[in-house]
């Protein structure tokens, strides 16, 4: 008994000193500007993008691999801060001006057709849904990035999207229109 104890332990010892050498040898330095990059993404790794987490966007960014408006929960405003890190001609030609401003978008579940399977629950990379199994289900719009992540795989279709809720947290004038000209229209009336 104590041999294979010792025994064991030794080949802990071993194997864990080798990785470690390997890890100080193989060791790959990235560059700074990734650090920058991937310090303005959301960091939810929702895959979105199409790639396996923010670091891994982070990375395609920095390489000029993708273009600047890969993150949609990020939107416009973190494509226009991309670009002011990047140069606005870097990554897949991607102007992030003539990017629509979209309304953000967040999870909804119809509580009528929530069985409380926990498949969404378990889905959400941001914890936005709360309930236990057999419970219904609900959406914390504050939390909620809107990836489809708990859409694609809700049994009964109880889940969609809306536009997130106007509050006093997140409310804003809407934009005026510039081709519509009411002032003159009623200055001249």
């Amino acid at each position: 008994m104590l041999s294979a104890i010792v025994s064991m332990t030794a080949l802990g010892l071993g194997l864990g000193l080798t990785l470690g050498l390997a890890a100080r040898k193989f060791h790959v330095e990235m560059p700074p500007i990734v650090d920058e990059i991937e310090a303005l993404l959301p960091g939810t790794n929702c895959g979105q993008c199409g790639y396996p987490g923010c670091s891994a966007g982070a990375e395609a960014l920095a390489a000029g691999t993708a273009p600047l408006t890969l993150c949609p929960p990020g939107g416009r405003e973190l494509a226009l801060a991309l670009g002011d890190i990047l140069g606005p001609d870097s990554g897949g030609g991607a102007d992030p001006r003539a990017m629509a401003a979209a309304e953000p978008m967040v999870a909804f579940v119809f509580e009528d057709h929530c069985t409380g399977c926990t498949k969404c629950f378990k889905r959400c990379p941001t914890d936005a849904i709360v309930g236990a199994s057999k419970q219904i289900h609900t959406v914390i719009t504050d939390a909620c990035i809107g990836c489809d992540a708990c859409i694609e795989v809700c049994p009964t279709e109880a889940i969609i999207h809306r536009p997130k809720p106007r509050t006093l947290r997140n409310w804003y004038w809407d934009r005026p229109d510039p081709d519509r000209d009411d002032g003159d229209a009623r200055l001249s009336a």
